[in-house]
C-alpha cells in the first residue's frame, strides 16, 4: 500500500496514511480517462448554434439570368452557397453531443485519475479542513502553506466555508467525493484532499 504524509492546515506533518491500491494505485487506462474527459467536455456542450442551408435562406426564386448567351456561369437562384448571402453548405444545426459511459467505466476512469496524481506526488492529504468563517484571504493561507497553487480541494461533505472560500479563486476548485470527477482530477495540478475524503473514495471506489 502506498504511504502518503498527512499534514495540518499549517503545513506541518502531523502522520502519515496508507492508501488503498485498488483506488489508489491501480492500472491507469488513459484510454478510459479520455473518454471521460470528452464525456464531461461534450455534455457541457448546449448544442444551440445553427445557420441556414440554401433551402431557408429567404429570396432566390427567381433564376438570375438566362441558361445560355450572356457570357456568365449559368445560376439558378441568388441563394446558392457561392453567393454573397447565400445559404451555408453543410449549416450547422441544433442537436446533442451528450453521450453516457458506464458506471464501472466511469469508476476506473476516476482510480486512474487518483492513481497518476499519487504517482506523481500531486497529492496532498489533510488531517482536516475547517474554516471559522468564508475567507478568501484563509484559503490562500491554507494553501500557501501546503505550497499549492493550481489546486482541486476535495472534502467528504458539502461545506459552505470551504466552497466559498475558494470560489473567487481562478486557480482552486472546491470539490466533495460524491461531485469529483476526471477533468477536474486533471486540470488541477494538485488534489488537495482531507483524510475523510480519502476513506471516503476508498468506500465507494473500492
Amino acid at each position: 500500500m502506498a504511504n502518503v504524509s498527512v499534514y495540518n492546515m499549517e503545513g506541518k506533518e502531523v502522520g502519515s496514511l496508507e492508501l488503498n491500491d485498488t483506488v489508489f494505485a491501480a492500472p491507469i487506462n488513459e484510454h478510459l480517462v479520455h473518454m471521460a474527459v470528452v464525456l464531461q467536455l461534450a455534455n457541457k456542450r448546449q448544442g444551440t448554434q445553427s445557420a441556414k442551408t440554401r433551402s431557408e435562406v429567404s429570396g432566390g426564386g427567381r433564376k438570375p439570368w438566362r441558361q445560355k448567351g450572356t457570357g456568365h456561369a449559368r445560376q439558378g437562384s441568388t441563394r446558392s452557397p457561392q453567393w454573397a448571402g447565400g445559404g451555408v453548405v453543410f449549416a450547422p444545426k441544433p442537436r446533442d453531443y451528450s453521450f453516457k459511459m458506464n458506471k464501472k467505466e466511469k469508476a476506473a476512469a476516476i482510480r486512474s485519475a487518483l492513481s497518476s496524481r499519487v504517482s506523481e506526488n500531486k497529492f496532498v492529504v489533510l488531517d482536516e479542513l475547517k474554516l471559522d468563517e468564508i475567507k478568501t484571504k484563509k484559503m490562500v493561507e491554507v494553501l500557501n502553506n501546503l505550497k499549492v497553487n493550481k489546486a482541486l480541494v476535495v472534502t467528504a461533505e458539502k461545506d459552505d466555508n470551504v466552497v466559498l472560500s475558494a470560489r473567487n479563486l481562478p486557480e482552486v476548485r472546491a470539490a466533495f467525493t460524491n461531485t469529483i470527477n476526471v477533468y477536474d482530477i486533471l486540470k488541477y495540478d494538485t488534489v488537495v484532499i482531507t483524510k475523510d475524503a480519502v476513506a471516503k473514495l476508498e468506500e465507494v471506489y473500492a
